[in-house]
């Protein structure tokens, strides 16, 4: 973009502020848009898995019905409560929208679509993503409110919590591309890393929905037992952002995802040069990211509330082992099966030689299988291959021990439950009476 206003005609340094600012704005408004759209979709899709036609009624498909919804939110009248902390209170929705739409500062939409290419760039996620969380907690401290208060110290005990397993997970795909750059990590995915370390794919996205507050996970407003939550005196467009920034923060961690794990823009013809390039790069991540997003919308409309000690305890005594273990293993197997990348790229010049120059003919067609291979994995996937076999094997032994611990775990707590004695019901027909004609249990009691 730069290099296209300064070839116009454009001053190098107006050019290059110009290119940022429309960046800033694409991103935003990409994040806000896609609510619009995201919303009506969550909707389609729960009602389906429900058994129910979902919006219908406002324009075809019920297509309308979120602008309606937006309608609606803008003409409330918006209340401050009396005692409220007015600073705290009026930044908490705003903090809590821009928080989720500045990680797409460092998301790689394609090959050379990236807002800033950090070389910390995972670290930019982790410390932008809890600034999320920071809001949700002014939101209830600000409130003056109890029940808002209580909502915020939930999340203060469950998010973080479970921000301990995601960012564990994080140092997977790093150690893996030796780089924390979001860009190179998708450079790095000769093979999809959700095929080399799929339990760490699954702790990331499960850890990541803890930390958005979606069901099962969503005990910071749980309407049965503390009304709404934190949020529960908002009204109006204050209460619409922590609304959009909720399906906003879910869509980013699928897209986060499919960055880290599903190999990103990468795919056939993403790595074309010019608007083709990009186009292509942006639509096969959009395409792995709502796919992702599907299995969010699955868990949300299926899988009912956990309860706040089974929260934790899933947390704690399951997530956090299993990530520690992960971490290890990955990190001592990267070290021992490090790729050769030059030696898998000379290999593949050596054989594309053989193919003409060898005399023996079996030999020149083993070298055309070997070529053929290389072509259709390329060099680089080729010198990961050894590193994958041995990751995909301990990921394999991981699960078969977790099944058999899970399995322990609920005998023991069922074992538990059994094993409480029932109490028994009193007959007060049989009770002494009192003189006052009031039964003596009663009276002693």
């Amino acid at each position: 973009m730069i290099e296209f206003l300064a070839s116009q005609g454009w001053n190098k340094d107006i050019a290059t502020f110009a290119a940022i600012l429309l960046g800033v704005v694409a991103c935003a408004s990409f994040g806000l848009i896609w609510v619009i759209f995201g919303i009506w979709l969550e909707r389609k899709v729960a009602g389906r898995i429900q058994d129910r036609p979902g919006p219908n009624r406002t324009g075809p498909y019920g297509l309308f019905q979120t602008f309606a919804d937006i309608g609606k939110l803008l003409t409330k009248e918006d209340i401050t409560p009396e005692g409220a902390d007015r600073h705290v209170y009026n930044i908490a929705p705003i903090l809590a929208v821009a928080a989720v739409i500045m990680i797409f500062a460092v998301m790689p939409f394609s090959k050379e679509l990236i807002g800033a290419d950090l070389n910390i760039g995972v670290v930019y996620v982790a410390a932008v993503g809890g600034l999320a969380t920071l809001a949700i907690l002014l939101a209830g401290w600000g409130s003056n409110n109890k029940y808002a208060l209580l909502g915020a110290f939930r999340v203060v005990a469950a998010l973080i919590s479970y921000e301990v397993p995601m960012v564990l997970t994080l140092l997977i795909p790093v150690i893996l591309a030796g780089s924390m750059s979001m860009q190179d990590i998708v450079h790095g995915q000769n093979i999809m890393y959700a095929l080399v370390v799929p339990i760490t794919a699954l702790v990331f996205f499960i850890s990541s929905l803890a930390e958005v507050g979606r069901s099962p996970f969503d005990l910071l407003e749980a309407e049965s037992e503390i009304i709404a939550g934190f949020n529960i005196e908002y009204s109006g467009m204050k209460f619409a952002m922590f609304y959009a920034g909720e399906f906003i923060h879910a869509f980013v961690i699928c897209m986060l995802t499919a960055v880290l794990f599903l190999g990103g823009w990468r795919g056939p013809g993403a790595d074309l040069p010019g608007i083709a390039g990009a186009l292509i790069g942006f639509g096969y991540l959009f395409i792995k990211t709502n796919i992702v997003y599907f299995f969010a919308m699955l868990v949300r409309s299926t899988v009912p509330r956990l309860r706040i000690d089974h929260m934790m305890a899933f947390n704690w005594k399951f997530l956090v082992p299993l990530s520690m273990i992960n971490v290890v293993a990955v990190a001592v197997v990267s070290r021992i099966f490090a790729p050769n990348y030059a030696w898998a790229q000379s290999a593949y010049n050596t054989a594309l030689e053989a193919t003409n120059l060898d005399p023996n003919l079996v030999n020149r067609l083993l070298n055309r299988v070997v070529v053929f291979v290389y072509d259709v994995f390329s060099p680089n996937a080729i010198a990961e291959f050894p590193r994958f076999i041995v990751l995909l094997l301990i990921n394999i032994f991981l699960v078969v021990l977790l099944q058999r611990i899970l399995r322990r775990y609920v005998g023991l707590e069922q074992r538990k439950t059994r094993d409480v004695p029932m109490s028994q019901p009193v007959d007060v027909s049989e009770a002494p009476v009192a003189s006052d004609g009031v039964a003596a249990a009663t009276a002693g009691r």
